[in-house]
């Protein structure tokens, strides 16, 4: 059941550069991806097409890691399901595709979230459809053999001693996020995406 959701949504799924291609004409368009389609996520659009160009340009991979990304040998395929408007996301994708851009034997896809309930329902994080969420398939069983997201586990634990002391997340700790992103410069999510190929 589960294989064939996601065989399905691989049909619809986009590489890395088409999705790019995607998100800067939606900002030509003042627009967003998702089934809403407010002017605010139309402006999270925006901003996150601005990081996502920056980390396009900027992310560094240490020697070390790129020895251990370059030996895996395995056929896998990392797929992301995400929208536009994610603030998490645009941090991330940028990573993943630099990561991936190093091993053929790692075929990156994107979906849209609200295009493919059925697979983000398999998915769920603490029962929300929280984004991005990476599903990494063997492509020789099309198992699932792991998965990454909404967030590396450093943020992770930032985000949930946060809501365990306020009892939610407010707009002035989603601001400490971003700039905990900026500091990090992807290699938090660059070390625990290697984890998952050891």
């Amino acid at each position: 059941m589960i294989n064939d959701i996601i065989l399905e949504s691989l049909k619809r799924a986009m590489s890395y550069g088409d999705y790019r291609t995607l998100v800067m004409s939606l900002v030509d368009n003042a627009s967003t991806t998702g089934n809403d389609k407010s002017e605010a996520l139309a402006n999270y659009t925006m901003l996150n097409n601005k990081r996502m160009k920056r980390w396009d340009k900027t992310v560094k991979i240490s020697d070390a890691l790129k020895t251990e990304i370059e030996q895996f040998s395995n056929k896998i395929t990392w797929l992301v399901i995400t929208e536009s408007w994610c603030g998490d996301a645009a941090h991330i994708m940028p990573v993943i595709n630099k990561l991936a851009a190093l091993n053929s034997n790692i075929d990156y896809k994107i979906v849209l979230r609200d295009e493919n309930d059925d697979l983000m329902d398999q998915f769920l994080t603490n029962g929300g459809k929280s984004i991005p969420k990476l599903i990494m398939i063997d492509n020789a069983t099309n198992s699932v053999v792991n998965t990454f997201g909404p967030r590396p586990a450093v943020a992770t634990k930032m985000v949930s001693d946060y809501k365990l002391e306020h009892g939610n997340i407010t707009p002035e700790f989603k601001e400490d996020l971003q700039h905990w992103y900026n500091k990090d410069k992807g290699q938090s999510t660059l070390n625990d995406l290697v984890h998952l190929l050891a």
